[in-house]
This record gives structure tokens, C-alpha cells and sequence, in this order.
């Protein structure tokens, strides 16, 4: 992701991969007849039943694939539509945002700076680039911080913010964490620029796109290369909890250079990329990077749970294994599109796909099945199925937030569990739920109980000799949706809380003017103030921490108090303004 969207959304989007892909009727007829490529191989037959069933699922109008082994392209297929109004279907030179798999490009050149002399890896950035607005009190930020997201910085929308006098303010000491971090390759292009002598656009293309024969990828995003994109897509209401069926709208042009995630490509040529990073480097016509900055850049220098319970993060790129292979991956995703890369450095095969819709999740069981079929072809194996397709309104433990709750002031909520689905009971109406992973359910009915996530808690896990009795999940207690907190029958603490005064001049519905985002809303809960579902902890009068740990960077803080009412909310650099739209 080359930004990290503030939205009412925000709250789905780190849960939907976990939660399964949604097998749900699609919310437009386009996917009565769907546009697929012809198959000519088994493989192909698999690769196109799963993306058949993966695409009117996970509600995505659009794909495009490029699969590759260390020698050539081995396929290039197009799905879906580039164009919906216009039933156009997506074209093999369609261009898609590839959002943050940017940053192994980023990582590339900086290499190649290296390999020139021109820079130290491990040298203070600060060092050369000194105005940078930056606070490092927890410690000197090196490249290598930079390139592997351990800086301390938080992930703000960019390194430059509205106000002059903002800066970007460490949380951590550098290395000891990781911590996502798009300013911090949007520093790194920066360094690049500077070393170089010429813009990101030039440089990128001179130095990666023409010596691979990427010729039809543009290094940043125009409007005047919208023509030849496919149409993104994003959520129509971006002031509500998101179901995957929800109703979709084309977004809005974007003009980026930001180089956290600036490329959009094509299939084709993303498969001469992959190409190249399974030969360690070594393009058609030369190396792009010598084997030695090769196998820095596919080192793993520090765990990174963000991609998987196993993966670490190199430079710009994430280091995993997969079925005991060594391999890269990464996503982007953008306003309106999503992307994964799989490099199977040790099988020797790679597999892109892009998709032209947001909503929160990437398309990483596409190119992780497609890489475990290529592996298997290659290696004259049985081809393996495809993975299931779940639903998230099958929710096989239902029966856990079944029940009545009830509000400290009287008022109930009652939960049902019919044919493995949760129900929230509306009045005599019964209002299907989505799972959207962990204990948080969202509703599916467009505009009903859709401002907030039902958002369940679990009774405190026993420690000490009583946790090693029992391993079983502990029973739902409590649920709350937005500021409403109800409690279950198991609930055994407070049901008053006190609330600071000043809370009352933060709570409301914040709008941002850019595009990266949306709407958020801020209330208290149980005493504390919350952002969209997450507790903010305070860190002055007006300024709090997200997130729950007590290193994390990110903050948010009101500003402009006026008659009673904070009429700014800034969000990891991004401003958002108070609107009282009812």
C-alpha cells in the first residue's frame, strides 16, 4: 500500500485477507458474463477456475496475470472488465497501479547507487538529504532503516505535511522494530533524485524499465496515460463500514511521482520483472544489479508479521518461505487498485496479478496458487486444487456471540446464530452480519447499522497454572457498536466510566480533502476516546497515540478548538475537517 488511507473503512482493511474470500452473490450483473481467456493447458483450466470463482467473490470487476519462469513468460491472461459502464474487458496492455511493489524497484536503484560509490548503505540519511523534516530523538535513521522499515518514522501520507512547521517524529529506536513505512521510500526516491541528477521518471526508466524492455510500464502516475488504464474502482459510500458485495463507483484520476507506490504496468512486462528477480538480478541485457546487492536486497533482516506468521522484510521486498521454498513477495494497493507478486527464488517460477478494485484486501491467493501450479507443472507433479473460497457468512462458532446485551441503560441487543450465520435482531427485522475477522462482524444491508463494525470482546484469558488448564476460547462478554457498548451475561466488570471533559471537543465526523482519505469518526467508548473501533491512547491534551503498542509512531491530533469543538483532526500527517452532516 503506498499510503495508508484514513478512512471508515481503515478498520477492514488489515482483517479482510484474514477473514476468507467472501463467496457472495456479485453486486453487479457483470459477473453473470464474465470475459475469460481461453485455457490451453491444465494449468491454465486451474489458474481460470479459481480466478472465475476469486473475481465476482471478492467483488473484483477486473484482473490481469503475468506468470514466468527463470526463461521466459509462460502466460499472460486477462479477466474481467477494464470498464464497466462500457463492458470493456481488461486488454493484456491495460496498465494497473501496482502500489507498493514499487518499493523493490526503490530498492533497486538505491543498489545500484551503492554499487557506484555514490552512497552507504548504512550511512545517516540525514547525511544527505540534512533538511529533511524529520525528529530522530530515539536515534540515527541509516538507509538501511529506510529500506527496511525499521527508521522509528511513522507511516504517514508523505514526508511533507500542509503545515511547515510539521515534522515526521520518531516512535521507536531504529532496528528495533518493524514498522510499515511509506515515507520512508518516499525519502529513498528522494535520495535517488539527488544522487542521480535526474527526476524519478527519468532515472526509474533508464535505470530499471529500458534495460528490461519494460516499455509499456510508466515509472508514475498521469492522467494523460488514463487511456490506456483500466478503470479503478472503489467503494460508492466511503462513510460506511464496507461489505465485499458493496456497491462500487470509478474513482477519481490520480497524479502521483511519490515513489512508495508510483508504476503502474502490465502484465507482460511485470512478468519480465519477476523474470529478473528470479535470475538474481540478471536481466535480458545485462544486470540490473550485481549478485552480491542481489542477495542484500533478499536478505531477512527483521521479521515482518504484516505479510505472514513467517516472513521477514529485505530491502524493499518481503522474504518468505512457501512450501519450503525460499521466496519474495509483496503487494500494493492503491485508491482503486490491488496487486501481489510470489517469487519462488528456489522453484524458479513467479506470478503477478493486479486487480482494479480497493476494498481492503490483495490478490495474494491468486499468485500464491499460481506459483504452486507453475512449480508443480515444472516439476511434473500432480497439479494441485485450488484453494477453497469461503464465506464470511459462515462463521462456524456463530453460537460465540449469540445472545442479549444490555446497555447500561436498559437498552438490548440480541445476536442469533441460524445455518452457521450471525443475525443482529433489528426490531422484527434480522440483519445478516459479515465476518470481518477476529470477533468483528459488519452488517450486509446497505445503509442498516452500517456507521460502525459490531465489535465483540472475550472475557480476559486466565495466566499462570489456570491458562494451562484450559486452552479453549474464552466466551464473548461484551459488544460494542461505535460509542454504543452493551454487555453479556459473562460481563463481571465496570458498566460506569468516567470520561474526561475535554473528550467532548474531539468527538464527531472528520471528512479529509484527499483523495487517500474518506471519513472517520471519533466517539468515546467504555471512557476512552476511539478512532473507527481503535483506542487512541493521550500523549498531551490534544494529542494521542494509535495503535496498542506503546512504540508506535502514529498518531492523531485535534486542532483548532472553537467554540467547544475541534475543528481539524490530523491523522498520520493527513488533515481531516469536522463535518456535521447528520
Amino acid at each position: 500500500m503506498p499510503l495508508h488511507r484514513v478512512s471508515r473503512r481503515s478498520f477492514l482493511s488489515a482483517s479482510a485477507a484474514a477473514a476468507g474470500v467472501a463467496l457472495l452473490p456479485a453486486s453487479e450483473s457483470w459477473a453473470a458474463d464474465l470475459p475469460m481467456p481461453r485455457a490451453s493447458s491444465p494449468l491454465e483450466e486451474k489458474v481460470d477456475g479459481f480466478v472465475a470463482a476469486y473475481m465476482p467473490a471478492m467483488n473484483a470487476p477486473g484482473l490481469t496475470l503475468g506468470l514466468t519462469d527463470a526463461k521466459e513468460t509462460r502466460r499472460v491472461a486477462c479477466y474481467g472488465y477494464a470498464n464497466l459502464d462500457k463492458r470493456l474487458p481488461v486488454a493484456p496492455d491495460n496498465r494497473f497501479q501496482i502500489g507498493s511493489i514499487t518499493k523493490s524497484f526503490v530498492a533497486l536503484v538505491i543498489l545500484q547507487l551503492h554499487q557506484e560509490g555514490k552512497l552507504d548503505l548504512h550511512a545517516p540519511i540525514l547525511d544527505y538529504l540534512p533538511d529533511l523534516p524529520i525528529v530522530t530523538e530515539y536515534g540515527t535513521v541509516t538507509i538501511h532503516h529506510l529500506l527496511t522499515h525499521t527508521s522509528g518514522l511513522p507511516d504517514n501520507i508523505g514526508i511533507f505535511i500542509a503545515d511547515p512547521a510539521a515534522r515526521l517524529v520518531q516512535g521507536f529506536t531504529p532496528g528495533q522494530h518493524f514498522h510499515y513505512c511509506n515515507p520512508a521510500f518516499a525519502i529513498l526516491g528522494q535520495l535517488a533524485v539527488k544522487l542521480d541528477g535526474r527526476p524519478w521518471r527519468v532515472l526509474a526508466q533508464e535505470r530499471i524499465l529500458t534495460p528490461l524492455g519494460m516499455m509499456q510500464t510508466r515509472p508514475v502516475i498521469t492522467t494523460a496515460d488514463r487511456a490506456q488504464s483500466a478503470i479503478g474502482y472503489e467503494p460508492f459510500w466511503d462513510d460506511q463500514v464496507y461489505p465485499r458485495q458493496g456497491r462500487l463507483a470509478p474513482s477519481a484520476n490520480l497524479v502521483m511521482d511519490d515513489t512508495a507506490g508510483c508504476i503502474a504496468s502490465t502484465p507482460a512486462d511485470m512478468a519480465t520483472y519477476l523474470r529478473m528477480l528470479l535470475n538474481r538480478g540478471q536481466g535480458p541485457n545485462g544486470r540490473i544489479v550485481s549478485e552480491k546487492s542481489f542477495a542484500r536486497m533478499s536478505t531477512p533482516y527483521i521479521k515482518a508479521d504484516d505479510f505472514s506468521s513467517t516472513a521477514s522484510y529485505g530491502y524493499g521486498i518481503a522474504v518468505d518461505t512457501l512450501d519450503g521454498h525460499k521466496i519474495l513477495r509483496h503487494t500494493g494497493g492503491m485508491i482503486a487498485f490491488a496487486s501481489s507478486i510470489h517469487v519462488d527464488l528456489d522453484g524458479g517460477v513467479a506470478a503477478f496479478a493486479s486487480i482494479n478494485a480497493m476494498q481492503g484486501y490483495r490478490p495474494i491467493a491468486v499468485t500464491e496458487y499460481a506459483v504452486r501450479l507453475l512449480r508443480a507443472d515444472r516439476e511434473s507433479k500432480t497439479l494441485p486444487a485450488a484453494p477453497s473460497v469461503a464465506d464470511p457468512r459462515k462463521v462456524d462458532n456463530a453460537a460465540d456471540y449469540t445472545g442479549t446485551f444490555t446497555a447500561p441503560d436498559g437498552r438490548t441487543m440480541v445476536f442469533e446464530a441460524r445455518d452457521e450465520q450471525l443475525y443482529f435482531q433489528n426490531g422484527s427485522d434480522s440483519v445478516p452480519l459479515q465476518h470481518a475477522g477476529g470477533d468483528n462482524f459488519i452488517s450486509t444491508v446497505t445503509g442498516v447499522f452500517a456507521d460502525h463494525a459490531f465489535i465483540f470482546t472475550r472475557k480476559t484469558a486466565p495466566t499462570g497454572k489456570e491458562a494451562a488448564v484450559s486452552k479453549a476460547p474464552q466466551p464473548v462478554v461484551e459488544v460494542a457498536y461505535g460509542p454504543d457498548w452493551h454487555a453479556g451475561s459473562g460481563y463481571e466488570g465496570p458498566r460506569s466510566f468516567a470520561v474526561p471533559e475535554q473528550y467532548a471537543a474531539f468527538t464527531g465526523r472528520y471528512q479529509a480533502e484527499s483523495q487517500w482519505g474518506g471519513e472517520s469518526r471519533v466517539y468515546v467508548l467504555k471512557g476512552k476516546l476511539v478512532l473507527d473501533g481503535e483506542p487512541l491512547t493521550p500523549l498531551g491534551d490534544r494529542l494521542f497515540r494509535m495503535g496498542d503498542e506503546d512504540w508506535l509512531p502514529e498518531t492523531v491530533e485535534f486542532q483548532h478548538v472553537f467554540e467547544g469543538k475541534a475543528r481539524m483532526m490530523r491523522i498520520a500527517g493527513l488533515d481531516l475537517w469536522r463535518v456535521d452532516v447528520g
